[in-house]
């Protein structure tokens, strides 16, 4: 009998730890998201996504592309495209830059146009910071400078430039971030150029 006794007791022990909660707090996870794209346009039935890296898979990660060129006549063109995403540990980062660009016949151009997101977990929260950094920008003649996010700028033939335009939605466990370190709008022309998003899904349960 009191062979017996120890082994219930056993059992009912092991049972106990099956369902502690240090079981529950190694299945915790982090998930990940991020793209970037460092040219993307659409005018005149043309459509265009280059140097994409797609979307990072959810477990995370490192996506990298580049292109050495482009050029489309009247539209764009530019050198040294490149795009990164990549998601690790309690973190997700982004980048995408150009070289040499020149839009809409040179309306818009730079020496050197980039963006930079990042989304991290600490403490079982999310957070979210993004950048563009932008090096010999001008527009309609006009030098621009790095300016805070979101400026509007109003261009000959209906053209609107927004520089360093960002997008987020940190939330408590969730964030994510899209930087567009340019983004021309007008008639049918819609172009994007070094475009970086990065997103996090914590888990409490992380520290």
């Amino acid at each position: 009998m009191k062979t017996k006794k120890k082994s219930t007791m056993a059992i009912c022990l092991t049972a106990i730890l099956a369902f502690s909660p240090v079981a529950s707090f190694a299945q915790a996870t982090i998930t990940f998201s991020g793209e970037a794209v460092a040219l993307r346009a659409k005018a005149l039935g043309i459509s265009l996504d280059l140097s994409d890296t797609g979307p990072l898979a959810a477990s995370g990660g490192n996506l990298s592309t580049s292109l050495a060129s482009v050029n489309v006549l009247g539209l764009a063109s530019a050198d040294a495209l490149k795009s990164t995403t990549s998601g690790s540990g309690t973190s997700s980062q982004s980048q995408s830059s150009v070289a040499s660009l020149s839009l809409l016949g040179g309306l818009v151009t730079g020496d050197v146009v980039k963006s930079n997101t990042s989304a991290t977990c600490s403490n079982g929260q999310a957070a979210v910071t993004g950048n563009a950094e932008l090096v010999g920008l001008v527009a309609a003649g006009q030098s621009i400078l790095v300016s805070n996010p979101n400026l509007a700028i109003s261009l000959p033939g209906g053209i609107s430039l927004i520089v360093n335009e960002q997008t987020s939605s940190p939330s408590g466990t969730s964030g994510s971030i899209t930087v567009n370190a340019l983004h021309v709008k007008g008639p049918s022309t819609d172009i994007v150029v070094a475009s970086a998003q990065s997103g996090i899904i914590c888990s409490p349960l992380i520290q």
